[in-house]
């Protein structure tokens, strides 16, 4: 296989997925073995990660039919891109509104992640402020090499629906 038939599109989304689903499980690695807390908003960009992974696998076979490929390629990007939005916000939030929580009221996607986390503690328990970095890699949060990862996947996805015929 070429390099440039790897970088088509089908296998451009299928790295994403795999990539996506490779960072919830060094978060969950990094909870347990550094002991971090994550917040609601870590949750919900865990969250999107998995919908990118599963997403991916329905993109990556649907990719020879046009219109069902461009779609989920399409959708693809809407939550890359709403990932990349919270990551932002989150990193806002780090930065400049140190010891605040994620909202001032709580909103339905709050309420959602609480009950996540009683459903599946292991993947979706919420425990941590938003406003705390807790720990660093070269300098970046979490929430920052999380707003790195989602757009890098926002444009990743948007040259995949470009290459598409």
């Amino acid at each position: 296989m070429t390099l440039q038939r790897m970088a088509s599109g089908r296998w451009l989304l299928a790295a994403i997925g795999l990539a996506a689903f490779g960072l919830v499980a060094v978060g969950l690695v990094l909870a347990r073995t550094l002991n971090l807390a994550a917040c609601p908003l870590c949750i919900l960009q865990r969250m999107l990660y998995l919908a990118l992974t599963i997403e991916s696998a329905a993109a990556f076979f649907l990719a020879r039919r046009p219109i069902a490929g461009r779609l989920s390629t399409v959708l693809m990007s809407i939550t890359a891109l709403t990932g990349a939005g919270i990551a932002a916000y989150q990193t806002w939030l780090q930065r400049f509104a140190k010891g605040v929580s994620c909202t001032a009221d709580q909103p339905w996607w709050e309420h959602f992640v609480d009950w996540a986390g009683t459903q599946y503690p292991l993947l979706f328990e919420a425990t941590g402020l938003c406003s705390e970095a807790g720990w660093k890699f070269l300098g970046l949060s979490i929430a920052e090499w999380s707003l790195i990862a989602f757009t890098t996947f926002t444009v990743a996805t948007l040259v995949a629906v470009r290459r598409k015929n």
